[in-house]
């Protein structure tokens, strides 16, 4: 059935045409009122100039509250390491678009929490999140930090299961959120998507997996911040044993990730400075001498 255009009258349309043109109308009798001059206002129509507003210009970018880059149609644009979205074709992309919003999250925030029941999925764009588990006894451990190509949510959204984790913004993040049921829709439509999505749950079970083993086996806390440390470091080109990393975590939450207490951590990070294995700078770490990192995972 087509559309019908809706019947607008005359006063109407004229009160439209005016309010188009930058003015807004008022009309009624104003016999007591006086006009400038001493005459009285008697019927006739009262035009006050609104207020000038600043129209943005199409090719400027839009600003967020936290000096993020908005992420423009809500497509997932290409990240190093997203491999969910990449590549795709132009109009897959575009029917992720119509199910994609994009959202933008303070320091502290949480994204979803532990127990909660799954909305959908997150992709980072910008910042970092982690995600860690906590006990009924107020201790939490660090599972996985995520950053820009991370999504999380995945496991829940899939499967219908709770979120297992709490998702935390550990500095200002862009996002791009998928609700569970359009998410799941587009999966079942695409299946190069499929694979890719049970490729990432793969990463994320042995990613798990080597977390438990790592904590669960390993000898020493200086092996364990000795690790954490190169796997925080693991994607960057290193020179002669160099290497850089932004330490956005505190000593203690790299404790919480590394299951040992603040102070071990306060103290082993003096002890790899004092024997030049690293260099931090404020929130910048310099791995001095890998190899030496490496021979205290034995």
């Amino acid at each position: 059935m087509p559309a019908v255009s809706p019947v607008i009258d005359s006063s109407e349309w004229d009160h439209r045409r005016s309010a188009l043109a930058g003015l807004s109308i008022e009309t009624g009798r104003r016999r007591n009122q006086v006009a400038p001059g001493g005459r009285k206002v008697t019927d006739r129509m009262l035009v006050i100039p609104r207020k000038k507003r600043r129209m943005r210009s199409p090719t400027e970018k839009v600003k967020t509250p936290y000096g993020l880059e908005v992420v423009e149609n809500h497509i997932p644009y290409p990240l190093p390491k997203d491999r969910l979205f990449r590549n795709l074709p132009q109009a897959v992309r575009a029917e992720l678009a119509a199910i994609s919003l994009s959202a933008a999250y303070r320091k502290g925030e949480i994204l979803f929490a532990e127990g909660q029941a799954p909305r959908g999925i997150f992709v980072i764009y910008e910042g970092s999140v982690k995600l860690s588990a906590n006990s009924f006894d107020g201790k939490s451990l660090i599972l996985h930090l995520a950053t820009p190509g991370d999504v999380v949510g995945l496991p829940g959204t899939i499967s219908g299961k709770r979120y297992e984790t709490t998702a935390e913004a550990l500095e200002p993040v862009q996002a791009s959120f998928i609700s569970r049921r359009p998410f799941r829709d587009f999966v079942r439509a695409h299946g190069e998507v499929g694979l890719r999505v049970a490729e990432t749950l793969s990463d994320i079970y042995h990613a798990t997996y080597r977390e438990v083993r790592y904590l669960g086996l390993s000898g020493s806390a200086e092996g364990k911040l000795a690790r954490f440390l190169l796997d925080l470091t693991a994607d960057q080109d290193h020179d002669h044993g160099h290497a850089r990393a932004k330490l956005i975590l505190t000593h203690e939450e790299i404790a919480d990730v590394v299951g040992t207490s603040r102070e071990t951590v306060t103290r082993l990070f003096a002890e790899f400075k004092r024997k030049r294995l690293v260099e931090v700078h404020g929130s910048r770490l310099l791995i001095v001498n890998k190899a030496s990192l490496q021979k205290l995972l034995a």
